[in-house]
């Protein structure tokens, strides 16, 4: 056991855990955090994407001592910041917008990919939304993925 020091959606932190734990369980267990899902426990379903120093990572991937020092936002921490008007992220409001979720298990790792490739990219065309965004939905809901990127492409350029 260590003792690994973070910043998770703004506030410091500080957590003791073996040095290999996955920062996944960290946040989910230790810190509460239940926004982040587990999903396959590998790297390739995506649910538990958060950023790492505003970076998309899959949490169950990363071990908390990579993450010791780091910047951490989680999908609790995205809803919790507000857009220039106001109101709620604009990556959210288009989600609920666009009525993406269907069972909504995955949306919080997409929700956290989309915003990293927004960051980046603030008008993405298809193929960059494709590329960028590799979680799995098992519902399939993907077109409407794609429109809410989209949508809130335009919304964090002021538009209505």
């Amino acid at each position: 056991m260590a003792t690994f020091a973070l910043i998770v959606n703004g506030r410091p932190v500080v957590v003791v855990a073996a040095p290999e734990t996955p920062l996944l369980w960290v946040l989910r267990d230790d810190l509460d955090l239940t926004g982040t899902r587990y999903g396959c426990g590998v790297g390739i379903c995506g649910a538990c994407t958060v950023h790492l120093d505003g970076r998309p990572v899959r949490a169950c991937q990363v071990p908390v001592s990579a993450a010791a020092g780091a910047r951490v936002v989680t999908i609790e921490g995205l809803a919790a910041q507000k857009a220039a008007d106001g109101a709620g992220h604009p990556v959210l409001r288009a989600w609920h917008e666009t009525e993406v979720a269907q069972c909504g298990y995955c949306q919080p790792g997409q929700i956290m990919a989309a915003a990293a490739l927004l960051a980046d990219q603030p008008d993405p065309d298809d193929a960059a939304i494709d590329a960028a965004m590799t979680n799995l939905c098992r519902c399939g809901t993907y077109p409407r993925i794609r429109a809410a990127i989209r949508r809130a492409a335009v919304l964090m350029r002021g538009g209505a």
